[in-house]
């Protein structure tokens, strides 16, 4: 049997030390860059399908988009699911019984502003009195990202935050010190990152002429309720193919035949952008 300290090679204390310090971790080179050109196609197809449905394509901020997506209609879902990092990662931080609860993109497009500093959703009880952490969010970056292509930031520590106001958007008062921690991600294709939605970050403008799609997977602890924000569905003989390690993660509905996703997780401070930051 394994050793308790190591999961797939991997130190389950690097897990913990990163996601419980800076609230987020990642894998160089996880993937091929094949694969991800694969996963960049069938985003792709999937986005306009998308803008074309109304209500299709969830707005973030100017030319900046959020869609939840059936997994069956990415080709690497399965592989992304059962990668041992994925596991690994979920399993020390969630618990063995974690589950899969989300999977869509965002897409900021050519002309993207800043977003406010912001955390996904209000810090939970277990988090908030019990220091603990109930849901992580994986993304893999579908580009080579550059400085002029608006980055992700992120805020190393600020998932313990607390403050007072809006449970998502601190006030401006407080953007100094999310502005003096900040680190710019850039990540590329094949890499891979865990981070708590609840480390305060943005996105930043986008000031190429390229979109920067990114897929994101979120992942619960048994007890954790982001499930109802969203929609995971599976069709009975997609669901029947996939291995049993990864359907016994996976928190979704299994339906005779595809349904059209009605995306709940709409974030309304998202939807102005703002000019102000660097």
């Amino acid at each position: 049997m394994e050793a308790q300290h190591k999961v797939a090679g991997i130190e389950i204390a690097d897990i913990m030390r990163g996601l419980y310090g800076d609230g987020i971790i990642g894998l160089r080179g996880a993937f091929s860059r094949a694969f991800i050109q694969d996963l960049r196609a069938d985003i792709d197809q999937l986005f306009l399908e998308a803008q074309a449905r109304p209500g299709g394509a969830l707005n973030r901020g100017p030319n900046r988009f959020y869609v939840e997506v059936h997994p069956e209609r990415l080709r690497g879902f399965a592989e992304i699911a059962a990668h041992p990092w994925v596991v690994a990662v979920c399993s020390a931080v969630l618990g063995p019984e974690y589950r899969l609860v989300e999977v869509g993109f965002d897409v900021p497009g050519p002309g993207a502003m800043h977003q406010p500093w912001h955390r996904d959703f209000a810090s939970p009880p277990e988090t908030v009195q019990g220091r603990r952490l109930s849901s992580l969010a994986f993304n893999l970056t579908t580009v080579d990202v550059t400085e002029e292509m608006g980055p992700f930031e992120i805020a190393p520590g600020t998932q313990w935050d607390l403050y007072e106001g809006d449970p998502m958007f601190p006030d401006q008062s407080l953007w100094p010190r999310y502005e003096a921690l900040a680190q710019r991600k850039l990540p590329q294709m094949g890499d891979i990152s865990a981070r708590s939605a609840l480390t305060i970050h943005r996105g930043t403008a986008n000031r190429s002429n390229v979109s920067r799609p990114v897929l994101v997977v979120g992942a619960d602890a048994p007890d954790a309720t982001n499930a109802i924000r969203h929609d995971l569905q599976m069709s009975r003989a997609y669901y029947e193919s996939l291995p049993e390690e990864v359907r016994k993660h996976l928190n979704c509905r299994v339906v005779d035949e595809l349904e059209p996703i009605q995306q709940a997780h709409t974030i309304e401070g998202l939807k102005m952008g703002v000019t102000m930051g660097g």
